[in-house]
């Protein structure tokens, strides 16, 4: 039988060998419902202590409010581990004051509209978050990027840069240049699944040239 992808409609992407969906893993789209957080299809995230299915938005980005002036945007394909946290802009707090106390929060009258730091966090596609990474304000992460267990990063990352430490730097990239710029012509990750399921094997292999041949 020929490969497929999981359907992109599935809250649960993977199936145990008994049988049994691995509660654990989520295909995000599908179970964040919040007017901030936008993430496209086949993006999962992975938890040994998942949440509620309606609490993922807030498990992974806890300052992320309804009323919050900035989005954390997710591409396509991402793969979200374990204790990762984006650290959105509401976190931030006022630096140009004689203190950081944010005193306007504690007065309801004050408090909306009140946000110093209005960054939106931009996550690309097909990129790999590892264990307890975490991403912080203002964050740009280019398409391809693989970010090391427990890098905080913040700034931009380029595509298909490996990313570690604290403060996250890029230790090399995956690729030479010239092949990182054809991926990012490809931009496969916006074919069609059954043609992305038909591209499994080059994708896999690493076989640049059978890829480009299927478009």
């Amino acid at each position: 039988m020929p490969y497929a992808l999981p359907a992109a409609t599935c809250v649960h992407p993977i199936t145990l060998p008994d049988g049994q969906p691995h509660l654990g893993t989520v295909f995000l789209t599908n179970v964040v419902d919040h007017p901030k957080f936008k993430v496209g299809d086949f993006t999962y995230a992975s938890d040994f202590t998942p949440p509620p299915a309606d609490g993922w938005a807030n498990h992974l980005a806890p300052y992320l409010f309804p009323m919050s002036q900035e989005t954390l945007e997710i591409g396509r394909y991402c793969q979200i581990a374990h204790g990762v946290r984006f650290i959105t802009a509401s976190a931030n707090h006022a630096m140009d004051g004689l203190t950081c106390y944010p005193f306007p929060v504690f007065d309801p009258e004050q408090m909306t509209g009140f946000q110093p730091d209005t960054r939106d966090t931009v996550i690309g596609n097909d990129v790999w978050i590892g264990y307890g990474a975490m991403i912080l304000p203002g964050a740009q992460i280019g398409s391809g990027a693989i970010i090391g267990a427990g890098a905080v990063v913040r700034g931009t990352i380029p595509p298909y840069a490996v990313v570690t430490g604290n403060p996250g730097t890029v230790a090399r990239y995956r690729f030479e240049q010239n092949q990182i710029a054809q991926l990012l012509e490809l931009q496969w990750w916006h074919w069609p699944a059954d043609k992305v399921a038909k591209a499994r094997p080059a994708l896999l292999s690493g076989d640049l040239d059978t890829l480009k041949a299927l478009t």
